[in-house]
This record gives structure tokens, sequence and C-alpha cells, in this order.
């Protein structure tokens, strides 16, 4: 009896042991995760400024870059000073063409890229420089490649920003921009009276892939590329194209002409899309009355 008994205490203090084993170990287990989860807010509370001081320092070197080009190179890329240079740069091409095409390339893409004034400048002297085709082919991927540089640039200064504060208010807007947004980017495009760098920063803060992005710009820019293009490589001289422009091609009512067939080309591809979502409404509509 008494062995029962004893035993019967050594069982209840074991139990009580392991009780108090499972419980210092589940209080050990949740300050564990306590820590844990203090670290992984700690890392992440230090991730987000790193981060906001990476897009201070890339916005403070992107300003100092358009502010010093702005100042000390503005006048160089002008017409009239290129045309006081004419004989020198065709000289300089024929005998360097694949550096003068490169060098090219790589000047418009950071003038479009930093959003700085003076595209058209180049894009009128690329096509004197280096007919239409060539200068073409240069302008329409130099143009595309600097405003997918703005393009992200824009996205990853400022996008975070924008959506934390207006998310709720532009989810509707983004929603609507996955799907239309292939055609709203084509058409702004195609209208000049929208600022191109404007159109970069803007559809940069927007949930468009960067490869749609890029795919649409290439082709709803080749139009107006390639009229400034042919306007500059039809001229006999850089000092033609600086007195008169595109005028020296085109006359006022030309210009206007294309203006608005740009525009109505732009406004094309929402109309059907209008048409095809109306005509996808009456197709339901009946559908369910059929039945």
């Amino acid at each position: 009896m008494k062995s029962e008994i004893e035993t019967h205490r050594h069982d209840k203090y074991r139990s009580v042991l392991c009780d108090g084993s499972k419980n210092e170990n589940s209080g050990r287990q949740s300050e564990m995760a306590v820590e844990t989860n203090d670290v992984e807010a700690n890392d992440a509370e230090t991730a987000g400024k790193s981060g906001s001081a990476k897009k201070i320092v890339l916005l403070l070197v992107v300003g100092a870059v358009i502010a010093v080009a702005y100042t000390q190179f503005g006048d160089v890329l002008s017409l009239q000073n290129l045309a006081k240079q004419e004989s020198q740069l065709r000289e300089f091409q024929t005998e360097h063409p694949v550096m003068v095409f490169g060098i090219a390339f790589l000047l418009y893409v950071v003038a479009t890229g930093l959003s700085l004034p003076g595209a058209a400048v180049l894009t009128l002297s690329f096509g004197w420089y280096f007919g239409f085709a060539r200068g073409l082919l240069l302008v329409s991927f130099a143009s595309t490649a600097g405003a997918t540089v703005a393009f992200l640039l824009s996205r990853y200064l400022f996008r975070d920003a924008i959506q934390n504060r207006f998310g709720e208010r532009l989810e509707n807007f983004n929603q609507s921009l996955e799907k239309e947004g292939p055609f709203f980017l084509f058409t702004l495009r195609l209208i000049p009276a929208v600022p191109f760098f404007v159109i970069n920063a803007v559809m940069g803060l927007t949930p468009i892939k960067t490869s749609t992005f890029w795919w649409v710009s290439q082709i709803g820019m080749l139009a107006g590329t390639a009229v400034y293009v042919y306007a500059g490589s039809s001229v006999p001289d850089l000092q033609t194209l600086a007195d008169k422009g595109v005028n020296a091609v085109f006359t006022p009512s030309q210009l206007t002409q294309i203006l608005i067939a740009f525009i109505m080309l732009g406004l094309f591809p929402l109309i059907v899309r209008g048409a095809m979502k109306l005509f996808d409404k009456k197709n339901k509509k009946s559908l369910a009355a059929g039945q």
C-alpha cells in the first residue's frame, strides 16, 4: 500500500515537473516569437529608411545633372550653334561613322531620360545629319529608351509615396489603367499637345508594366518621329533648319493637317475599344433576354 502511494506521488511530481517544463518552454517560445517580430519590424524600418535615403540621394544626383546640363550645355545643342559647326560635324562623321552614331544615340537617351529640353532640336538635327532612314532608326529607339529611363526614375522615386498617400483614391483608376493602359498611352503619344516628359513621369506612377510602356511608346511615337526626322533630312543645310525649323519643309496648313491626323489616329483605338464594349454589353443583354 505504501509503495502504491509513493508511486502515485512520484507520478504526480513528474507530471507537475513536465507541466512546468512545458509552460516554461511555451513562455520561451512566446518570448522568442516576440523578439523575432521586433527584429523583423526593426529590419523593415531600417530598410525603409535606407530605401528613402537612396531615393533622396538619387533625386539630388539627377537634379544636379539636369541643372549642370541645362546651364552648361543648353546653348551647345541649339540649331544656331550647330549650324556654325556644320563642316566640322560632317568631317567628323566621315572619319568616325560608328562612333558618331553611338554618341548620338547615347546623347539622345540622356536628353530624353533626364527630360532635358532640346529633344525636338536633336530630332531635326539627326535627320539632317544621318538622313531619313538612319535618323529614324536612331531617334525611334533612342527616344523610347530615354522615355523608359524617365518612366523608371519616376516609378522608383515617387510611385510608392503617391500610392501610399492616395492609394484608395487611385485604386479604381489603377484597375482601369491595367486594362486600358496601352490604348490610353498610345493616344497620348500621338497627341503633340501633351509633352512627352509629362507622359513619362505620370505613367511611371501607374501600375502599367515596363515592357508594355516600352512597346506602346515605340509604336506611338514613331509617326511623330518620322515627321520631324523627315523635316530634318529634307533641308539642304543646318542654317535653313535653324532659321525656319519644320516650316522649312511643311507649310502651316500642312502642319495643321498632320496634327489633326495624329489626333484622329490616337483616338481611333479608344473609339474601337468603346465600340467593342458597347457591342459586348448589347450582346450579353440579348443573350440574357433569350434565356
